[in-house]
């Protein structure tokens, strides 16, 4: 059963559930000298192609698949690397958009398969080396921060930058499952080469405090915004992402006339009973079906046609750092 991601996580002060914070603290301690060990005795292996890692400080949605796809977009020759993570599939393996489903190669892979080359593998080395040999000039490696297996050429994370309404994207600084952070702050910064800060559309400026915590590497500010406005009229949304109050956020800053809005885990198995109560709860407000592009994906194609996906991509404010930190790879 896969469970929603706490948004207690993510509360700047005065988090609820001290319990239970307090229980799952030396399972942190465990987690992250578990995480630390398997790093320092890795030797990363050089897939024959330069490696550049899309990562991630904390679990959950930070916008990562959107900087992926765009930093395809950006670069010649470029293949995609994922996990494939809710694929049954183990790799390597070369996404077809017109044969696979997300129950086969995982959600984020086949949103971009359409657009450039996608490769899954659990074992990261031969998922690079296979888009290698198949003429990859570079490999976005989506997610993998973590994962030391593979040698990197340059490395990203990208961090959430909601900090409204008390929100805070590293929480108290506690390592999962006491907190949202992967490893400790400071050790998963270091092996970074810069942060990529994702501020929402309507958010003006970044958090002053946040960005001094992240201030020892480059930062470039990013947002999530819509490639298209959202469907017109009365909608009721639904989401099963890292942070799905982020998309009902989005919805109504983008206009959205949003009279309902239903929370789902990540990478959530729509089945039809889920999709029929989804329905009747539109129908009772006389209302559309919207979902991000990674839900539409999962859902049973009868659906589709159905349901509206809003897509957004990742809009990067400084254009020019981002091309020269791109530049050995272009």
């Amino acid at each position: 059963m896969k469970l929603s991601t706490p948004r207690w996580w993510y509360v700047r002060e005065g988090a609820p559930a001290p319990v239970t914070r307090a229980l799952l603290k030396p399972v942190s301690w465990i987690w992250a000298a578990v995480t630390a060990r398997r790093i320092a005795r890795a030797v990363p292996v050089d897939p024959g192609a330069p490696v550049i890692c899309v990562g991630n400080l904390t679990v959950g949605g930070t916008g990562k698949t959107p900087v992926v796809r765009e930093l395809l977009h950006r670069l010649p020759g470029a293949h995609g690397l994922s996990r494939g993570y809710g694929g049954s599939e183990p790799g390597p393996l070369r996404v077809d958009p017109r044969i696979h489903t997300a129950g086969e190669v995982g959600d984020e892979p086949l949103m971009l398969a359409g657009e450039a080359p996608i490769w899954i593998a659990r074992d990261r080395v031969a998922g690079a080396q296979a888009a290698a040999k198949a003429g990859a000039k570079v490999v976005v490696m989506d997610d993998g921060h973590q994962n030391p297996s593979v040698k990197k050429a340059l490395t990203f994370v990208v961090v959430d930058g909601e900090t409204r309404d008390n929100s805070w994207p590293l929480g108290d600084g506690s390592v999962f499952p006491a907190g949202p952070l992967r490893e400790p702050l400071d050790v998963g910064l270091a092996r970074a080469d810069a942060v990529i800060l994702m501020l929402p559309a309507d958010l003006a400026e970044p958090d002053p405090a946040l960005i001094r915590t992240l201030i020892k590497k480059p930062i470039l500010i990013a947002r999530l915004d819509p490639a298209a406005p959202p469907p017109p009229g009365p909608q009721v949304g639904f989401a099963g992402i890292g942070m799905p109050w982020k998309v009902e956020r989005a919805l109504k800053a983008a206009g959205c006339e949003l009279v309902d809005f239903a929370n789902f885990p990540d990478h959530f198995a729509y089945d039809e009973a889920t999709l029929k109560m989804l329905s009747d709860r539109a129908e009772q407000f006389g209302a559309g079906l919207v979902t991000t592009e990674k839900d539409w994906v999962r859902l049973p194609p009868a659906w589709r046609d159905r349901i509206h996906a809003w897509p957004v991509r990742a809009v990067f404010e400084d254009e020019a750092v981002l091309e020269r930190l791109l530049a050995p790879f272009s």
